[in-house]
């Protein structure tokens, strides 16, 4: 279907979710992904919520990040240099079930501060309060809804001040949009920057999945380039 309805979550693997995924193909998919991020002002509007959770730190003590589904890193990256800018101090753990997509961010990055580990969101390897703020971006409409809700559990479970989520609000000029910057990318990219779209959310549709994940502490706001944001702290 070249325009499917989006009444609807259209629900369908994502070809870079696929474990056999050409390497090739896929890096180029993670790098078309950077770039989106960085056009769009994505990583930009998790630095800024950040920065607002950074308000109320301690100046000696070191806060635990962590990013869900963190594909090369980018976000990850972005956080340890805005932590250079503001000297606070920081460490960072990105996960993603992806081996392919997982080695390719660890030999993009060499930082200490950042921990890569290959690790499903819905079982989180870490313990109750294990972290101080749990992150991710572009990774719940990956999900079916009972998965959605699993993993923005899990973000609670072992986060212990707060939490950010972002993702893709499922609209016509959204999938306009998305098929425009993706035609003449790799067929990975023309694949699944689409189908991203028709397997995202209304307002509503997140809104109920969050509460159903007991996750009433945070607020829903909007952002360009047809995107949601719910965030807040728990102290």
């Amino acid at each position: 279907m070249l325009w499917p309805s989006l009444q609807t979550r259209q629900c369908q693997p994502e070809w870079m979710d696929d474990p056999n995924a050409d390497p090739e193909q896929l890096r180029k998919a993670l790098q078309f992904i950077r770039r989106i991020n960085t056009l769009l002002g994505y990583t930009r509007t998790a630095l800024r919520y950040l920065d607002q959770f950074s308000r109320r730190w301690e100046k000696e003590r070191t806060y635990q990040l962590i990013d869900l589904a963190t594909g090369s890193a980018d976000l990850p990256v972005a956080m340890l240099d805005w932590a250079d800018r503001t000297g606070h101090r920081i460490k960072v753990i990105g996960i993603d079930l992806h081996e392919a997509t997982i080695s390719t961010a660890r030999r993009r990055v060499n930082d200490d501060r950042l921990t890569l580990i290959r690790a499903d969101a819905l079982n989180l390897p870490l313990a109750d309060g294990g972290v101080d703020y749990a992150f991710t971006s572009l990774f719940l409409h990956h999900l079916s809804d009972a998965d959605v809700v699993r993993a923005m559990q899990e973000m609670s479970r072992v986060a212990s001040r707060g939490i950010f989520v972002a993702d893709l609000l499922r609209k016509q000029r959204a999938y306009g949009w998305i098929k425009l910057l993706s035609c003449f990318a790799n067929p990975i990219v023309r694949h699944d920057a689409p189908a991203s779209v028709a397997q995202s959310f209304t307002k509503a549709e997140i809104l109920h999945l969050r509460d159903r994940a007991g996750l009433s502490f945070t607020r829903y706001a909007t952002n360009f380039g047809h995107r949601f944001v719910l965030t807040g702290e728990k102290v």
